[in-house]
């Protein structure tokens, strides 16, 4: 900068006494010597100051139009429009400011509100930079390195892809944290070629960009092709100063998927549960040698998946209305797609056949099936160490191809085959009861009940209150409710424990005629009549009231009237705790099925048999 300014002061008297022709030849030679724009080298050589050779020319500040009266306006301006940007607080101000003048916040002169009105939104956002930190805590919001390179990388959608050529890829990462993010854990990075669907997945033990590199240089060797564009989503294990150069220093070509947009890139997400997912699970996998056992599962499950397991790609899509029509090719595999693509070279076809001859399936799904036994005893562990808990799997797997594929299909009830998706068996906590503070005075309880059986629990809490008055209160009405429910519960399991089961009767249609029901069809078979003798039991329903009770049999919706001649009327929807009713309004039920019914309620609840008889009534 020294030279040229020597340069300048020498030519400058020059310049000025010289005419327009001059001028030119002066320019031409300044702008030659030093490098400048020509408009630069006449902005320097008008500056009427000489600068002395060793002295340093004191920057020159540009006037300010806007002083601290518009930058006061602007702050009230933008604060009357709700903060907004300065494009629209641009198009308010000609409202605003007549609003802020008469309720007598802005008090501007005729040059100050001209200068307001002809202010830029460029320069309102720049006078207002200070005011905005400040308003927001101090904080200002600053792009991150990271996303100047996403937007660098171009954006590819689902329907950007235009059915490319083998060599083309989707990458994504799935985790394997289990329930929790923290911590360091183990990622699969899956890579699928767009035109076949070959899938590549490779462990990485942290997410970071170096790795990423790796990974991808590693699987340029595992696909049968050349890789020729990758196709990322917007994680910063991608989008750095690593992974993109690096992709572009061998010519890959980089695009990104669309922010929170899974579906652009729909073939790898397919992948990552079709194919990891369904190999790993959701387990959490951490550790260097839980990786290297997960590399040798994905060695064996890519010759398996990409050879052996056919799979869907969509031919077309149309909408009509609201549905979505798909139709999809006939399902083959990354193999057959390989061969059959035209744009494979006949050696790499050549070799993919070779390859082919060579491989077993129930070979490969046998090791992969060995493999997953020993990651199944390292999910949710850390760094490969047991945390107190037990095995994860405890089946072993054959020792040879053979002995594997005569179990194939028979232990299909035993559960699941793959040990990554086996639950793990936790021990069991046992539950301890809390005590109660009936638990002292149960024996009390028992007794009262056993005296008098009819007993609600406010009468036994007025009892225990009445003795205990510092312990017990309204307050325990709840706890001895649950205790009264229990004991009835288990008294009544002991009666009919005790009891047997007597011989169901079948009492003789009376005759008579048909009610209003409407029913004129055939009567529905029945049993033939019989007759049970009962013995008198104390406090039990006479003969008279058993008579007047209805004494029904179920047929579907229609139940049988003993009052009507032995007629058919709809059973009425009302029930109670005293039994079902037809429409007469009268309690249906067998003779002696009823009354010992009725005893048996009598001695739970307490209630004797002429009184429940009466309360039937």
């Amino acid at each position: 900068m020294g030279a040229r300014r020597e340069v300048v002061s020498a030519v400058m008297e020059r310049y000025r006494s010289a005419k327009r022709a001059e001028k030119g030849r002066i320019l031409d030679a300044l702008c030659a010597t030093t490098g400048w724009h020509r408009k630069h080298a006449v902005r320097a050589l008008r500056r009427r100051a000489t600068v002395v050779p060793g002295e340093v020319e004191a920057p020159q500040e540009r006037k300010r139009r806007y002083g601290a009266t518009i930058k006061d306006a602007m702050t009230a301006l933008w604060e009357a429009s709700d903060r907004v940007c300065g494009k629209r607080l641009k198009v308010m101000i000609p409202t605003l400011l007549p609003a802020l003048e008469q309720h007598g916040r802005l008090q501007l002169g005729q040059a100050d509100r001209d200068r307001v009105l002809a202010i830029s939104a460029a320069t309102i956002d720049r006078l207002l930079v200070d005011v905005k930190i400040a308003a927001s805590g101090g904080r200002r919001r600053r792009a991150g390195f990271y996303s100047a390179i996403r937007r660098e990388v171009p954006i590819r959608t689902f329907n950007d892809w235009n059915s490319p050529p083998p060599g083309f890829c989707e990458v994504d990462m799935v985790a394997h944290g289990g329930t929790s993010v923290a911590g360091s854990f183990i990622q699969t990075l899956t890579m699928v070629d767009v035109a076949t669907g070959w899938t590549e997945c490779l462990p990485l033990l942290t997410r970071e960009g170096s790795l990423v590199v790796e990974a991808i240089n590693r699987a340029q060797g595992l696909f049968p092709w050349l890789l020729r564009g990758v196709d990322f989503d917007n994680d910063s294990a991608f989008m750095n100063d690593v992974v993109v150069p690096w992709c572009r220093e061998r010519k890959l070509e980089v695009t990104r998927s669309r922010a929170y947009k899974k579906n652009d890139q729909a073939f790898v997400e397919q992948k990552n549960g079709a194919v990891v997912r369904r190999l790993m699970g959701y387990g959490r996998f951490d550790g260097v040698e839980t990786a290297r056992v997960m590399g040798r599962l994905y060695a064996a499950a890519r010759l398996y998946v990409n050879f052996f397991q056919p799979s869907f790609k969509l031919k077309e899509k149309r909408r009509e209305g609201a549905k979505v029509i798909k139709r999809y090719h006939p399902p083959s595999t990354p193999y057959e797609r390989a061969l059959a693509h035209p744009k494979v070279t006949a050696a790499v076809k050549k070799r993919l056949r070779d390859q082919y001859r060579s491989l077993d399936p129930v070979g490969l799904l046998a090791e992969i099936r060995a493999t997953q036994e020993e990651l199944g005893n390292r999910v949710d562990r850390r760094a490969g160490q047991a945390r107190g808990l037990q095995p994860a799997c405890t089946s072993a797997v054959p020792a040879t191809t053979a002995t594997f594929a005569k179990t194939l299909g028979k232990p299909v009830t035993a559960g699941e085959p793959r040990a990554t998706h086996r639950r793990r068996r936790r021990p069991y906590k046992t539950r301890v009861r809390m005590p109660s503070k009936l638990d002292p005075h149960i024996a009390l309880i028992e007794g009262w009940l056993a005296a008098q059986p009819q007993l609600t629990a406010l009468a036994i809490v007025g009892r225990l209150s009445e003795k205990y008055p510092d312990e017990f209160g309204t307050r325990q009405h709840t706890i001895v409710q649950r205790l009264l429910r229990a004991h009835r519960r288990k008294a009544a399991e002991q009666l009919v424990a005790q009891e047997p089961l007597g011989v169901a009767t079948t009492a003789v249609p009376l005759p008579g005629v048909v009610d209003g029901s409407g029913y004129v069809g055939p009567e529905p078979p029945t049993a033939p009549p019989t007759e049970q003798k009962l013995g008198k039991l104390p406090g039990a329903i006479d003969q008279s009231t058993s008579d007047r009770l209805l004494h029904w049999r179920h047929q579907g919706n229609i139940c049988r009237c003993g009052n009507t001649g032995g007629q058919y009327c709809r059973p009425n929807d009302r029930q109670s705790a005293r039994g079902r009713y037809d429409v007469h309004g009268r309690l249906s039920g067998s003779r002696n099925g009823l009354q010992g019914s009725l005893q048996k309620k009598s001695d739970v609840f307490g209630m004797s048999g002429p009184r429940l008889q009466a309360h039937l009534q």
